[in-house]
């Protein structure tokens, strides 16, 4: 029989990476939890993490168990909750790409406000990569992100295609443009956008094309990026959902690359119950509904 003690010392291990921090979030000396884990693997017969002087890694037995104590954890509390008569409020941890534009941050909180009293939301933002591997190991239950069609551990929902664009300021000389060449931009300063996906890409595009820029700022903020464009300090590339005012957003010419944004559920979640959640619902409908105007 496994105790949920362990599970709990389990789950937050994996949450911190480390042994230190998840005996703090359990309140708990390290060596407690230390024996507690101990008594995990005992129980199950095998190894959960591979133990390095920097860091604990999920063995792939304990990466295939963290999905099941993620579901027996949750159980657990909704357990409790209905013992002592109390409405269930699920917390649903919903990742987010860093480079979804702010104002949709903001349209879906105001759009998921009327359903706090029974789904607490918790936002994740982080790159492509590290949303990846916290719905593997559970640490988030829904991610809006890419949607890549050869990965297919997660159950996916694809939401809306678009492409990378330029951002040009209002007085730049080729904003009227409805398509730019690479070349046409050979003396122009540019903006990196460290968290952009595509980087590599759109770095291969102008090298190809004999265009080295010079960088005036590299920022992994996209609101600072659009700022700094905006003022004229230089361009950039981006996803053509950040258009705004003060901002042109021709085409860069040859430049076919796209990306997919969707919705993807942590194989420790019920799919088809997340998928009936207010959360999920509301977040497949708001960014369609922007992505349609």
């Amino acid at each position: 029989m496994i105790d949920r003690y362990p599970i709990r010392y389990f789950l937050a291990v994996v949450d911190h990476g480390n042994f230190s921090r998840a005996a703090a979030q359990c309140h708990v000396s390290q060596p407690t939890l230390s024996v507690g884990i101990a008594k995990l693997e005992r129980s199950l017969g095998t190894a959960l993490f591979e133990r390095s002087n920097r860091r604990v890694e999920l063995t792939p037995a304990g990466a295939r168990f963290a999905v099941h104590a993620r579901r027996i954890e949750a159980e657990f509390n909704q357990a409790e909750r209905s013992v002592h008569g109390q409405d269930a409020q699920a917390t649903i941890r919903l990742g987010m790409l860093t480079t979804i534009p702010t104002a949709w941050h903001e349209a879906l909180a105001r759009a998921l406000r009327p359903h706090a009293a029974t789904e607490r939301v918790e936002f994740v933002e982080a790159r492509e990569r590290d949303l990846i591997d916290r719905l593997a190991r559970g640490r988030i239950d829904l991610a809006l992100t890419l949607v890549r069609t050869e990965d297919d551990r997660f159950v996916a929902e694809p939401l809306f295609d678009e492409a990378y664009r330029l951002a040009l300021s209002l007085d730049h000389p080729l904003a009227a443009t409805s398509s730019v060449p690479a070349e046409a931009l050979a003396d122009n300063v540019m903006i990196a956008r460290r968290n952009c996906e595509a980087l590599a890409d759109t770095s291969r595009h102008f090298t190809a094309r004999g265009v080295r820029p010079f960088f005036a700022a590299k920022t992994a903020n996209d609101d600072r990026a659009l700022a700094l464009v905006r003022a004229g300090l230089g361009v950039t590339v981006m996803p053509a959902c950040f258009a705004q005012s003060g901002i042109s957003m021709p085409d860069l010419a040859g430049f076919t690359l796209t990306r997919t944004i969707g919705l993807l559920v942590a194989p420790h979640a019920d799919a088809a119950r997340l998928r009936a959640t207010a959360t999920y619902g509301v977040t497949a409908a708001l960014i369609r509904s922007l992505t349609q105007d």
